[in-house]
């Protein structure tokens, strides 16, 4: 079955759960985290989307919840999810404990990251990323395997890997676990989930039969369809929007 033919038929299911991660996917991947601004057409398909009935949209990103409400523009009916499935937008709070583990985590890692060039800090409500983007790539691997090494072997303290970033959580976090409760809350028959990253390949692992998992850009992944860059991405979600608007109107 092609990616156009599965589209159609998750466009006809009674409730549908449409699922993706933001950098990469609606926003070109660019040197400056802070100015990563999604494909216009994207939203527009996804806003569409969210005013059909039995039709939810959720972005599912390794962002901060604020950071990812205010570079996409989406909210209201779209429901939000940031640091990797630890922040929805109904509220969240880490434990005391766990925020003192991130205060000396973030201490730990300023040294770290001050010594390298182009490196950078990400702080969120429950974990630090390391961002080697912008550095020397053998500097950054370096770094990165330094982090992985010291901080990210503390106990309490869960990395994940991601493109020239390794992301340290002071609670667990998934991309599987937050896409079974977006199921569960909006009581979904099918499933699309659209990623980028290998963290997405948690949220592809926990698809069902009858939902459509599709990977952006090259890499090994568990979905089952693939587009080359975001451009086609957003193509796809126009084609979705157009198509379910046929089946369950407004």
């Amino acid at each position: 079955m092609t990616l156009r033919d599965a589209i159609a038929r998750l466009s006809a299911v009674e409730t549908l759960l449409v699922a993706t991660d933001y950098d990469g996917v609606l926003a070109p991947i660019v040197s400056d985290p802070a100015k990563a601004f999604p494909l216009p057409a994207g939203i527009d398909a996804l806003q569409e989307l969210v005013t059909l009935p039995r039709t939810s949209v959720a972005l599912l990103s390794g962002r901060a919840l604020v950071d990812l409400a205010r570079l996409s523009g989406l909210g209201g009916e779209a429901l939000l999810v940031g640091t990797h499935g630890v922040e929805f937008d109904d509220g969240f709070a880490i434990p005391s404990e766990a925020a003192d583990l991130r205060a000396r985590l973030l201490a730990e890692l300023g040294s770290l990251v001050g010594t390298v060039p182009g490196a950078a800090l990400e702080e969120k409500i429950a974990s630090v990323a390391v961002h080697v983007r912008n550095a020397d790539a053998d500097a950054g691997e370096k770094l990165l395997a330094g982090v992985a090494a010291g901080p990210g072997s503390w106990p309490g303290v869960h990395s994940t890997a991601g493109k020239k970033v390794l992301e340290l959580a002071v609670v667990e976090t998934s991309k599987g676990t937050a896409l079974d409760v977006l199921r569960e809350r909006t009581g979904a028959d099918a499933v699309l989930f659209a990623g980028d990253d290998v963290t997405d390949e948690k949220a592809f692992a926990v698809l069902r039969p009858g939902d459509v998992g599709v990977k952006v850009g090259p890499g090994e992944t568990a979905a089952e369809y693939r587009v080359d860059d975001p451009e086609a991405i957003v193509a796809m979600f126009a084609l979705l929007s157009e198509e379910r608007r046929l089946h369950v109107g407004t």
